[in-house]
């Protein structure tokens, strides 16, 4: 039994301890904070009708206590002035032992009423005859005392400004007391009051009606822009959302959102024609590797090995330029940040000059020292590698490189120049496109696969320069400048 008692007491679960305070009150706050999250309106046109409606109501709030503030300091004041100088009238007769009896009110006073110092009524005003002193304790000192009573001291419905003046006669102290109603004031308060308690809430109700309203007539194009982009595909980028003729930001989106549309067509273009071009590029020496291995499994004869595998590693070798280049397009075309480290731009040119010794074309070279730029070696000597490439392919004779420094844009400039055929101002810009050779058949047999001045030009946009052809004498020259860094 001791045994199977301590079993169900390990089995028993432990009483569960009360949550503190600072708990509890962080559940409630984050409780409060959910609900309101969940309330709280979704739309822009809810939040603004929301968001005018409240700045309304206050402002009319605001606006109503000062009013009635206002107001009621107005009339207690014209109350007083009127009670003040009756208690002063009828203390100055006092104070000259001249009080043989109290003058009826004037007019805008209700009552008046003399007190000596021992509590006794000395004169009062007909509506309070043979009533006790209104004050229980007199005042002890001269002086006059301002204050509002309730209607019902005086045996009134309604409040009284009191005035208070006590001043020192043959006798001792006297203290006259004079009341005016405040019946205007009260009447003037609660007519203010129903009709602010009425108009208000209409006032804002109206507000909010007309926010509604003219927030759905602005946002009407901006739904419009909405449901049209909603409905375009990537199949549909031709299409383009309308235009309002407001002039407005909702204009402005629209023209803002047909640009962005505009270039993505435009990237969904080049893509698919890239795509098809570099299929294109890839056909042609796969179609020739394949022909060669064909041909050298159908003719074993080792006579024939050496020129097949030469020709099938120049084919080889002509996939892998291309796959290089196409890795290094893509590359490109991502939104990653070029690279930004110091390169002596000056070495890497008289490096890729170095190489060109020897070459069919030479390449006569005039490099300014100390240049630098923020970037990449590799981008760089591909950039430098691109356009010799492409001058020898071209040039009869001679390839000019210069590299030189702009003092007044603070640029490095990188200028190749060929003596071949030059480039037609009409074609200046065709031949940075991906695959384009203006010599199709001259420049395939020549080992060009149309991406050399492409991958040139992104990498110097990449890298916040220019590449473009310049006018030149004879042939054509290609002039790069990139922003020299540290």
């Amino acid at each position: 039994m001791a045994e199977s008692y301590g079993v169900q007491d390990a089995l028993r679960e432990p009483p569960a301890r009360p949550r503190p305070a600072g708990h509890r009150l962080r559940a409630a706050a984050y409780r409060v904070r959910e609900a309101a999250y969940r309330l709280r309106p979704r739309s822009v046109r809810a939040q603004a009708t929301l968001g005018a409606s409240a700045v309304v109501a206050l402002a009319l709030g605001a606006a109503s206590f000062a009013l009635i503030g206002a107001l009621e300091t107005n009339l207690t004041e014209n109350a007083q002035a009127d009670a003040e100088r009756q208690a002063v009238t009828i203390a100055a007769l006092a104070a000259t032992g001249r009080l043989d009896s109290v003058p009826p009110p004037a007019r805008g006073t209700d009552f008046i009423q003399v007190v000596d110092a021992q509590g006794r009524v000395l004169a009062a005003s007909p509506n309070l005859a043979g009533r006790p002193a209104l004050a229980p304790a007199p005042p002890r000192t001269p002086g006059t005392v301002r204050d509002t009573w309730k209607g019902g001291r005086v045996r009134q419905e309604h409040r009284q400004r009191v005035v208070q003046v006590t001043t020192v006669t043959a006798n001792g102290l006297v203290t006259v007391y004079a009341g005016t109603s405040l019946r205007d004031a009260d009447a003037a308060d609660d007519t203010i009051v129903a009709a602010l308690a009425i108009g208000v809430p209409l006032l804002v109700l109206v507000v909010a009606a007309i926010t509604w309203r003219v927030t759905g007539w602005a946002l009407r194009p901006g739904e419009a822009i909405r449901a049209e982009v909603a409905e375009i595909g990537d199949r549909e980028l031709h299409r383009r959302v309308p235009v309002p003729h407001t002039r407005d930001e909702v204009a402005r989106l629209a023209v803002t959102m047909n640009a962005t549309l505009d270039r993505l067509e435009a990237s969904g273009i080049r893509q698919r024609r890239f795509i098809a071009d570099a299929s294109h590029e890839l056909r042609s020496p796969i179609t020739v590797l394949r022909t060669q291995l064909e041909v050298a499994q159908a003719h074993p004869d080792p006579a024939l090995w050496g020129e097949l595998v030469s020709g099938a590693l120049e084919d080889t070798v002509r996939l892998q330029d291309l796959a290089a280049d196409l890795l290094l397009l893509a590359r490109l075309d991502t939104s990653e940040p070029p690279p930004a480290a110091a390169v002596d731009l000056t070495e890497v040119v008289r490096d890729a000059a170095r190489t060109r010794k020897g070459d069919r074309v030479p390449v006569r070279a005039d490099i300014a020292p100390g240049l630098s730029v923020c970037g990449s070696t590799i981008w760089l000597s591909r950039l430098v590698t691109n356009l010799l490439d492409n001058a020898q392919r071209h040039a009869e004779g001679e390839v000019a490189l210069v590299l030189r420094k702009d003092w007044y844009r603070d640029e490095a400039v990188l200028e190749v120049t060929d003596d071949g055929a030059g480039i037609e101002p009409a074609d200046r810009e065709r031949v940075f496109e991906r695959f384009t050779r203006l010599d199709d058949a001259r420049a395939r047999d020549e080992g060009g696969s149309g991406l050399g001045l492409a991958i040139a030009r992104d990498i110097a946009l990449r890298l916040g320069g220019t590449l473009a052809v310049r006018d030149s004498p004879k042939g054509a020259r290609l002039v790069a400048r990139l922003p020299l860094g540290p």
